[in-house]
């Protein structure tokens, strides 16, 4: 018995203790067996999970927030997709609504037209519905947004929005573009990505094709002779058109093409790369020879073509094929100026001959890229019907609308507006149409001229002589059907 009550005591004595403990920490402190379990339970159910997981995102936030500077000037896609990207499209979705009703694209839920006794009031009803927005997708260094119309809208009713909405997100630029009937892509771009344009160092180009630059939405510009086999470029001094053709006689260099130059500018611009050329016209006189033999090399080669029964020498054999001829004219105004009424004779020569390559060309490997400063319906009804011919468009700043317009107003009053904004600092930047059709702000890579005449020098081997580039009746057992 003795024995039973000193262990009654101790026992008595150990709950004294658990529960002057428990009024220590203000809580009960459970006994029994799964006192002990109990305890732990009661600590973890102290601090709740999401806790924890409301303390990682916002240390997350805060370091970012502070990083967020040295990123965007360093590493602009690592910020874009881990900073930009996310508040861009809680940006989108919190003022949609209301930069919508502020631009007149919302709807009314109920009409304009309303009965106050017998009298009709018209007005705006206070409760509107945004057009529907879909999903922002991410894009490199942007986004991209479908958006449905409603009932009566078109593309051109968001197109005067645009720029309230780059404010409104705190983007770059935003771009309106319809793809489908009924929908609108929204395209946002974060940052000007024409301020260091840059072509992959690893990207291969096709026979006839050349990575000259970057468009603005972040993609390589490609000038690809095989789907857009002709070209205007025309730019007014320091707006970078030269350095575009200096781009393109770099890359083409170095491929089995035959270079023909007509500069009639005493040969300032493309005798820096006479090395690689097949020949170099200077004078009017010289052009109007030079056009005429090349227009005589076309028609050899129809008649190759007739008699193996190919359309075009791209479907001749790889073995007998001419060599594409790639033919440069810079200052193309000059050819069309007459300063004399005996003048008139030369210059409709060498207009009918141009006129005769862009329309026989494409098919038979002879290309042309026609530049110039000035380029205006005033030279003439030659200049407009030649502009016809040519696909490729590409226009950097100018100094006269008429040549802007001569360039793009036949495409896109749009393209044009945007070749008006480029300023005298944005050399290299031109508005140009891609093989899609649509217009695009573009930004050449800066090729010096002393890089070009480098390139030419080394790859002058390749260089094929004029006899070279047509073709004889008594050759025609060398190609097979």
């Amino acid at each position: 018995m003795a024995g039973t009550g000193s262990c009654g005591a101790l026992i008595g004595m150990a709950c004294a203790l658990h529960e002057h403990a428990g009024k220590t920490t203000g809580r009960t402190v459970p006994h029994g067996p799964t006192a002990g379990v109990a305890t732990t339970a009661a600590h973890g159910a102290g601090v709740p999970l999401g806790f924890y997981v409301l303390v990682v995102l916002v240390g997350a936030g805060l370091v970012l927030s502070a990083l967020a500077p040295v990123l965007r000037r360093r590493v602009p896609r690592a910020w874009w997709l881990l900073c930009g990207y996310p508040v861009a499209v809680v940006r989108l979705r919190w003022t949609w609504r209301k930069l919508t009703d502020l631009q007149n694209l919302s709807v009314a839920k109920r009409p304009a037209l309303g009965l106050i006794g017998d009298l009709v009031v018209r007005g705006r009803s206070l409760r509107t519905v945004p057009p529907r927005l879909g999903w922002a997708k991410w894009r490199r260094g942007g986004l991209a947004v479908r958006v449905r119309l409603h009932p009566g809208q078109t593309p051109d009713m968001y197109l005067g929005s645009v720029e309230a909405m780059a404010h409104a997100w705190r983007v770059f630029a935003v771009r309106i573009t319809s793809q489908e009937r009924g929908f609108v892509t929204v395209t946002a771009t974060a940052w000007d990505p024409l301020a260091a344009p840059q072509v992959p160092r690893a990207f291969a180009t096709e026979l006839l094709s050349a990575a000259v630059g970057q468009w603005e939405d972040g993609a390589a510009w490609v000038v690809s002779l095989r789907r857009v086999p002709h070209w205007l470029i025309v730019g007014a001094t320091r707006s970078g058109k030269s350095t575009l053709l200096a781009s393109l006689v770099s890359v083409w260099a170095r491929q089995a093409v035959a270079l023909v130059g007509i500069d009639l500018k005493g040969g300032m611009e493309l005798s820096l790369f006479e090395t690689r050329l097949s020949a170099l016209a200077t004078t009017r006189t010289e052009a109007a020879d030079l056009l005429a033999r090349l227009v005589e090399i076309a028609l050899d080669r129809m008649a190759l073509c007739r008699s193996v029964g190919a359309r075009s020498i791209w479907e001749l054999p790889d073995k007998g094929r001419p060599v594409p001829v790639i033919v440069l004219v810079d200052e193309v105004a000059e050819l069309y100026l007459m300063a004399t009424s005996a003048d008139k004779g030369e210059v409709g020569q060498v207009s009918t001959a141009l006129l005769r390559l862009a329309q026989l060309g494409a098919a038979l490997g002879i290309h042309l890229i026609v530049a110039g400063q000035r380029v205006g319906s005033d030279l003439g009804t030659g200049v407009t019907a030649l502009r016809a011919q040519l696909a490729g468009r590409v226009c950097h700043r100018v100094q006269d609308k008429g040549t802007a317009e001569m360039a793009l107003g036949d495409l896109d009053k749009d393209a044009l507006a945007a070749a008006q904004q480029i300023t005298p600092e944005q050399a290299g930047v031109a508005v140009a149409f891609g093989e899609g059709g649509g217009w695009m702000r573009a930004r050449s890579t800066l090729t010096t001229p002393e890089q070009a005449r480098r390139v030419a020098e080394k790859y002058a081997h390749l260089t094929p002589g004029l006899d070279a580039l047509g073709w004889a009746p008594h050759d025609a057992g060398v190609v097979e059907p």
